[in-house]
Formats: structure tokens, C-alpha cells, sequence
């Protein structure tokens, strides 16, 4: 593997020859590892499995939505964990396990980080501090993991659909990445974040979303306090306005977003990104009075 600039040159395999094919960062063009066509699914994933190789000796795992049960095919069907990645026994069938997002702590953590990180039985270590990540059960990491370290590339993109790649050692007893973090996470970074949304793009439908859809500021602002737990009279006290104007502002949102009650409008807002964090809504500007009255509720 050499990287020159922002060109990284990789060895293909698949041609029986010592060709290259360059990867210009910039533009994204002749990246081996971007999907345009159901047909680039294996090409794809056997690019990210050489590269991963190259780099660090690491085999892949990935999922590209945590919350679903289906795992990674390509045009084919074939499973891509076991045809391509190299998970061949029935232990290490990961995929097959439903559960899997709720117990083990990678996909736990890909909820709370959306930059890469490795972890191993020690703690999760991120670029930048997370104490989010800091009461991650870890206990049985290696069991869960099937590794004792791992490398792990969240992606966090439309809709909230979060995907997770993970790198881990192959045959190796490695419990420490921290080196490897530092040279490949970059590079492992970019190709899994390309793999991963051609894949969506290509094989997923997206979910049931109106186009064109525009809510006024007014109507973020109810959804924002909606989508904290605040009744209609709540909302009406802090942002000083009747029952009837909030009621009619998040009717109005749900027209626009085809939504069939108040929980779907505010599902389908936060899909959207209207709503943000919405953790972060506070009322420091808000009237002293009305302040207490919010607090108290």
C-alpha cells in the first residue's frame, strides 16, 4: 500500500496481476471501494477486504444499518460476511444474530460516536474524548467482538440510519491498535464510509418520507419542545402562545410530513434533521417566571 498526496495506490487481486488502481481522495473518481450499481456490490466489498488486508492485516465486518436484521448481499444475495469477508464457521456468524446491536457494545457505541475509534477490553478510545462511551459495559468484550481489539468506522447518515465497519485482527492476538489507529483510521475511514453509502444508495429503499417537505420556523419550534415530552399547554406557556396556535402549527407540520398522528410527526421531523439535538433546546432567554413553570412541568 503507498499513498502519495491524496492518492493511495492498492494491489488488486482479482486480476491476477500486480496492476494498481489509484484512489484520489479529492475526487472520489476510480475509488475501488464506490458502489454505483447493484453489479459493483462484490467488487466493492473485495476491494475494502484487500485494502483492509494490506494495511493491517485486518479482516472486515459490516453492517449497514444497526437497527436491521438483513445483512450485506450482494446482487446476487449472497451473504457478503462469509462469501467475501472470510466468517466461515458457525460461531463467528454474527449476522445470524438478532440481538446483536442490543447487547454487543460496538453497535451500542456507533449510537453515541460518529468518528472512528478502536476499542478492546480496556475501553473505547476515541479521537476526541467521549463520556458517553465511558460506562460501556466491556466485560465480555472478546466473546461479544470476536476479537480482542477492533477498529470500528461508524456512519451515520439520512434518516438516521446508522451503519458500523469494523476492522479486527486476522488470526492475530493483538489486544492493542492504538498504532494502527493512528496510521489506517484515515484511510480505513474513507473507504468504508464510501463502501458503505454506495451500498445504501443502491440497495436499500429509503423510508417513506413527502418531498419537498419545508416546516416553518414556528413548527420546528413546537416539534422541538413535542419531541422533548412537553403537552400542548406546556408548549403554549413557554413560547408564550394559545393551546389552539400550537395545536394548529404542529397539525400544519404533520400535513407537510404525511404523518398520521403527533408521534409520527415528530419521527418523521427528526428524520429530517429539523429537529436536531434535541437535547440541546433550552430556555435561558425565556421570561423568569415562565422559566420556573417549564422547569416544574
Amino acid at each position: 500500500m503507498e499513498r502519495s498526496g491524496d492518492t493511495l495506490v492498492a494491489p488488486r487481486k482479482d486480476t491476477g496481476q500486480a496492476a494498481k488502481v489509484a484512489t484520489d481522495f479529492r475526487s472520489g473518481r476510480q475509488v475501488p471501494t464506490a458502489i454505483f450499481a447493484p453489479a459493483d456490490i462484490r467488487p466493492a466489498a473485495e476491494a475494502l477486504r484487500d485494502i483492509a488486508r494490506d494495511l493491517g492485516n485486518f479482516r472486515v465486518a459490516a453492517c449497514a444499518n444497526i437497527a436491521s436484521r438483513s445483512p450485506m448481499t450482494d446482487a446476487e444475495g449472497e451473504v457478503l460476511a462469509s462469501a467475501v469477508f472470510g466468517w466461515p464457521s458457525t460461531k463467528e456468524q454474527w449476522w445470524q444474530k438478532p440481538l446483536l446491536a442490543l447487547s454487543s457494545p460496538l453497535p451500542f457505541a456507533c449510537r453515541y460516536e460518529n468518528e472512528p475509534f478502536w476499542a478492546n477490553a480496556h475501553g473505547i478510545h476515541t479521537r476526541a474524548p467521549n463520556p458517553l462511551l465511558d460506562q460501556i459495559d466491556l466485560s465480555l468484550f472478546e466473546g461479544e467482538v470476536n476479537a480482542k481489539a477492533v477498529i470500528v468506522v461508524p456512519v451515520h447518515m439520512s434518516f438516521g440510519q446508522i451503519a458500523a465497519i469494523s476492522f479486527s485482527p486476522i488470526n492475530d492476538k493483538r489486544d492493542d491498535l492504538s498504532r494502527e489507529f493512528d496510521l489506517y483510521s484515515d484511510q480505513l475511514e474513507y473507504h468504508a464510509r464510501r463502501f458503505v453509502n454506495g451500498y445504501t444508495r443502491v440497495s436499500s429503499q429509503r423510508p417513506w418520507i413527502p418531498k419537498n417537505c419545508r416546516l416553518s420556523k414556528r413548527e420546528v419550534e413546537c416539534l422541538r419542545w413535542a419531541a422533548v415530552g412537553k403537552t400542548d399547554a406546556e408548549i403554549a406557556m413557554i413560547l408564550s402562545r394559545s393551546c389552539a396556535t400550537v395545536r394548529f402549527h404542529i397539525h400544519n407540520a404533520a400535513i407537510k410530513l404525511e404523518a398520521v398522528n403527533r408521534s409520527q410527526t415528530v419521527f418523521k421531523a427528526t428524520q429530517l434533521g429539523y429537529l436536531g439535538n434535541v437535547a440541546a433546546v433550552m430556555v435561558p432567554h425565556l421570561p423568569h417566571e415562565t422559566q420556573t413553570s417549564a422547569a416544574a412541568k
